[in-house]
Formats: C-alpha cells, structure tokens, sequence
C-alpha cells in the first residue's frame, strides 16, 4: 500500500456534487416551482382585471371568461406545486441516501481514513442529520429561483400600474435579503456547532450502550451516566441558543415582509386616491401586497437554509476528506495457503514472528490480553500495514500489496466481542443466505440447544445486541457466523470465554473437526481449544517465547500451567 496525498475536499465542494449530479431534477423541480409561483402570483392580478374591465362592462361574457381564466389559474397553482415538489423531494431523498452511504462506507473502513477525533456516534450523526441537511440544497436553489420568480412577476405587474410601486418592491426585497444574509452567518454558526455537541452526546450514548453491562457490573453505570448528563446538557444548550436566533431570525423576516407589503398597500392606496391609478389596479397592488407575503418568506428563508446545508457538508467534509492511511495494493491473495507474521511491531507487539502452514491448526496462548488485542487488530486489517514494522503475508503476499476486501474474502477475523444484529438466528449466522456449511457451523458452536428451545428453529426472532440471549448464546451465535463463512484462513479470538467447562470441550473437539484441512489460529488461553491445536505458541511481552503442544507445555513449562490452569 503507498501513502496518498489527496487533498481535501470542502463542504463547498460537496454542495456542488450534490447540485451536478441533480441538475436535471432542478431543472424540471424549478419549471414547475417557477410556474406555480407565477400562477399563483398572477391570481390577485387578475382579480385586478375582473375588476378593471368586468366590472365596468358588466358583460356575462367577460364574467365567464373571468371566471375561466381563474380556474385555469387555480389548477396551475395545484398541478405545478404538486408535480414539482414530488419531483424535489424525490431527489432530495435519493441524493441524503447517496451521502448516508457513502459516510457510512468510511466509518465502517476505520482502516481506509484518518478520522482520528470522529466517534462512532458522531460518524452516525454525519451520516443521518447532516446528509439529510446537505441533500435539502437540492430544494432549496428550485424555490429560491421560483420565489425570484413570483417577485419579478410582482414587480413587473406593479411597474405597469406604476413606476414607483415596482421599484418599491425591488428595492425593499433588496434590503430585507441584505439584512437576512448577515443574521443568516450567525444561523451556520450555531448550526455547525450544535450539530457538533449533538454528534459528541450520540458518540457518548454509543460508548455507553457498548460498555454498559461492564459498567453496571462494577458499579460505574452513575458516573458514566453523569458524564453523559454533561455533554447532552452542553448540546441541549446550544439548541436552545440555535433556537433562539432563529426565532430572531424568522420573525425578523416576517416583520420586514409585512412592512414591505403595508408600504406597497398604502403607497398604491395613495396613489388610487390621488388618481393615479385605478381602482383595478389598486385591487391588484393590494392583493399583490398580500400574495408577495408568501414568497418573500420562502425567499427570506433561503440564505438560513444555504448556511445550515453548508455547516451539514462542512461536517461531511471531517469524513469524506479524511486523508486514506493507505493507498490498497492491486493483488488478490491466492486460494489456501498459509499465515505469516514476520517481525511485527505494534503497540505492545515487540517483533512478532511464527508461521502457520497451509491447513494447520495453531493456538496461542497471550499472556497479557492486551498483546493479544494488538494481534487481532494487525491481523483484521484494523491497523494499516504502514501503521506498524513488520510484515503480513497471507499465501507468501504482503498484506501492504493486497486490497482490504481481498483480504477480507481470504481472512476471517472474528473478534471476542462480536456484533450480534436484530433479525434471526439465521440471518445472524448466515446474514449473505450463501453459507454450504450452516448446519455444520451450528453443531460444531454447541448452538443447537439454543435452536430446539424455541420452536422456531433458526428463525427464532433475535432483538438487537442479541438483547434475548445470554452471554454465552451470543458467543456461540458469533462462532457459529465465522464457521458458516467456511473462509480459508479463520482467526478466533476467545471464542468461548463465556460458556462452560463442558461445552467448551465439545466446542474445541468440533472446531478442530469442522476445520480439518483449512488454516485455522485461535488466540486464548482455554485449555480446551489449546489442547486441540496441532501445536500452541506462547506470546509473552508482545514476543513468542515457547513453541510445543499443549500438554508437552504443561509438563514442562510451569509458567503456562498457571497461565492456562483452571
């Protein structure tokens, strides 16, 4: 793998993306939005019209005419808001769904980015609020474009009555979006801190639920729950002052709209009364004064929603642009063939070296737990092979020369605390509906008690953490997941720490079964899984001390009696 230098990329830059890949959509979405506003906008007009000319002739024919000319304005305004916010929202979803994606692609490669800073809770956060917030750039340029639309509209139509009323509502849209555009900073601002705040309790709440039975089971849960208590508390304040100035905001805009509408109103009032204009036209400025209410909300609102989508697509950007640790290597690793660690350093690794042969099955005993950890991290691919000295070589190549996913496909990692998901035992095992080896997998984790308990079966309903099992129905729901996938080379990292004495038995018999002729290594210090190994190696201050099989250690090796005796 070779370093990479690409550079950043803005939250500017992925509002651009957004609004490339939708042009299409805006452009039908602000036709239709446009046409609705005009419509809409043409409705006091006409009325005005009615009154100049229908009124005045008192003819049936312009009365019905009138009346035509109404309904064929009502339908627009109905058909065109329709069509053209089912077309916008359209791809307003699509487009957060693009963006969920892709953040969630890199918070689930925590190898492929640097997002050192960045939680697991805050990438979640990224990936719903703030997508969803960035995509609403894709309504927001349509309606902004047909609210300039319906004041054009208005102003035009008021220029024709007169000079000074057009200008009035140009010049006083002007300055209402010049006032609006500086409070709108303060709007992204807060926004983007308040986003970060709710993304830190979110990580907070993740941290929790992982560690909550440890926390519970030494009396820390209060503590921990405090400290929660701290940063949901800083969030909900920054809501609060998030609130408050858009409160400020919005009713600032409503009052400077209702200004502007009273001054068209009596300037046009002023002037029917100086009779300079008609009484047609006054209904028009009037009805026009009411009308132009809506859109020049819409439009006041706009800049607030710009800011607020950008702050969303700056916090995007702290994941999107994370540099990649590592550039992945072209090869794919051949089918079969065997597992070598050669001199790797990492944490508390100190030059790590053995070799597993092509369907071998080798234990290691770790002496501290936190060796073995750094291990299992190396091996899954958790840490980048420039992240550490040494090397990796699954089948004779160099992990560094690998892609992640080839490796993946080749090695199977299945950590001690395994993920179990809400859907079925089967769907947990077996989560592609792919596996040849499911019933195999099953018998050989000791899992089929947990399947003739319920009647049914492997489609007994599993909640979300495996809520519904104990401690060991999950463990052995974990294994029975890695043994289905039938990989070429399987890592188990204590597989069996929360079952008993005699089903651990029967699970290491059955392991070493299930797994003949296919490269296996567990890691831990069950005597039962060490004793079904062709051979055990001792790991001891982050180097392998002692090579040989288990009962030949305990016969000789008084260290490993005390660190395996139980």
């Amino acid at each position: 793998m070779k370093t990479d230098t690409q550079r950043p990329r803005p939250g500017a830059a992925i509002l651009r993306t957004a609004l490339r890949r939708n042009i299409g959509a805006m452009i039908a979405g602000t036709v239709l939005m446009g046409l609705y506003q005009a419509a809409e906008t043409a409705f006091p007009i006409a009325l005005g019209l009615i009154v100049e000319h229908t009124m005045q002739d008192r003819s049936l024919g312009s009365l019905g005419v009138s009346i035509g000319s109404l309904a064929v304005i009502i339908t627009t305004v109905s058909l065109s808001w329709r069509f053209g916010m089912r077309v916008l929202q359209k791809a307003n979803t699509t487009e957060a769904h693009r963006w969920r994606v892709q953040v969630a692609a890199c918070g689930l490669q925590p190898v492929a980015r640097d997002v050192d800073g960045l939680k697991s809770g805050e990438i979640l956060t990224i990936a719903t609020e703030d997508a969803d917030q960035t995509a609403d750039i894709i309504e927001v340029v349509p309606l902004l474009v047909s609210s300039l639309v319906a004041v054009v509209v208005a102003a035009v139509a008021l220029s024709l009555a007169d000079i000074r009323l057009g200008l009035l509502v140009i010049v006083g849209t002007v300055g209402i979006l010049s006032i609006l555009a500086v409070m709108s900073q303060r709007i992204g601002s807060s926004t983007q801190e308040q986003q970060a705040k709710v993304a830190r309790a979110g990580a907070k709440v993740a941290d929790l639920i992982i560690g909550l039975r440890p926390l519970h089971g030494f009396g820390g849960n209060h503590a921990a729950f405090g400290s929660y208590r701290k940063v949901s508390t800083d969030a909900k304040r920054q809501a609060v002052t998030v609130a408050k100035v858009n409160g400020v905001y919005a009713g600032t805009a409503l009052a400077l709209n209702a200004v502007l509408a009273a001054a068209v109103s009596l300037t046009a009032g002023w002037l029917a009364f100086g009779g300079q204009i008609s009484i047609g036209e006054l209904v028009m400025a009037v009805g026009l004064a009411q009308f132009i209410m809506e859109p020049l909300k819409l439009f006041s609102e706009m800049p607030k929603y710009v800011m607020i989508a950008r702050a969303s697509a700056e916090r995007m950007a702290l994941v999107l642009s994370a540099p990649p640790v590592a550039t992945p290597g072209p090869e794919r690793p051949s089918p079969g063939g065997g597992l070598e660690i050669d001199g790797v350093r990492h944490g508390t690794l100190q030059g790590v070296k053995f070799q597993v042969a092509e369907g071998e099955f080798v234990a290691i005993a770790p002496y501290q737990p936190r060796a073995a950890a750094d291990l299992v991290a190396v091996l899954a691919v958790n840490v980048a092979p420039l992240a550490y000295e040494g090397a990796v070589r699954l089948g004779g190549q160099e992990l560094a020369d690998l892609s992640v996913e080839a490796v993946r496909e080749h090695l199977l990692v299945n950590p001690y605390d395994a993920e179990i998901f809400g859907g079925t035992l089967r769907t947990n095992i077996d989560p592609s509906g792919t596996s040849r080896t499911l019933p195999e997998a099953v018998e050989a984790s000791m899992l089929t008690d947990v399947v003739a308990l319920h009647r049914d079966g492997l489609d007994y309903a599993v909640r979300d953490r495996g809520a519904n099992l104990s401690g060991g129905q999950r463990q052995r729901l974990s294994l029975a997941r890695a043994l289905a996938a039938d990989t070429d080379i399987l890592v188990l990292h204590n597989p069996t720490t929360a079952v008993d004495a005699v089903t651990e038995q029967l699970i290491a018999r059955n392991i070493a079964k299930l797994r003949r002729g296919r490269t296996t290594l567990v890691i831990t210090s069950s005597p039962a899984l060490l004793d079904a190994a062709d051979r055990v190696l001792v790991l001891d201050e982050g180097v392998i001390t002692a090579e040989d099989t288990h009962r030949n250690l305990l016969a000789g090796d008084e260290a490993y009696c005390l660190a395996v005796a139980r």
